[in-house]
């Protein structure tokens, strides 16, 4: 499953740098972030965080390492979650005219074959739902 995003947004790509990689500002605009059981000050290559998070009223915990940081363009995320989810998360950054345009791709597998793919539609709704909330909470706070 997959869901893909952009947003333009207008701050320097090092200003949405440090803010997709503070994770004391995560719970500002990430609409689905519950709370961290453990996560580093700063997030950097390497970097490992356990995460709560809550989609379509399921919570449940995922353990990320940043596995690709290139400061101020790229950041890219695996993921392990319960019964055997994976993910992948890649933040691309590019400088448009002064501005940011930020691509977001979110590549999950969800476990059960056949009724795992038909539950995973609907996970992956609810999820690019939230991304784009997300997304809008985050030039908010970028933008002012």
């Amino acid at each position: 499953m997959k869901v893909e995003r952009e947003i333009d947004l207008a701050a320097s790509p090092g200003e949405v740098y440090e803010m997709l990689m503070d994770p004391d500002r995560l719970g500002e605009w990430v609409t689905i972030h519950e709370r961290f059981e453990e996560a580093p000050d700063r997030l950097e290559q390497g970097s490992r965080m356990t995460q709560t998070l809550k989609v379509a009223g399921q919570r449940f915990t995922v353990r990320w390492e940043v596995t690709q940081s290139e400061r101020p363009s790229k950041v890219t995320w695996k993921g392990e979650g319960p019964m055997g989810t994976a993910a992948r998360v890649v933040y691309d950054l590019d400088e448009r005219d002064g501005a940011t345009h930020f691509y977001y791709l979110n590549e999950f597998e969800l476990p059960g074959g056949a009724a795992g793919r038909i539950a995973g539609r609907a996970v992956s709704a609810a999820a690019g739902r939230e991304v784009e909330r997300s997304l809008e909470r985050l030039r908010k706070l970028l933008e002012g």
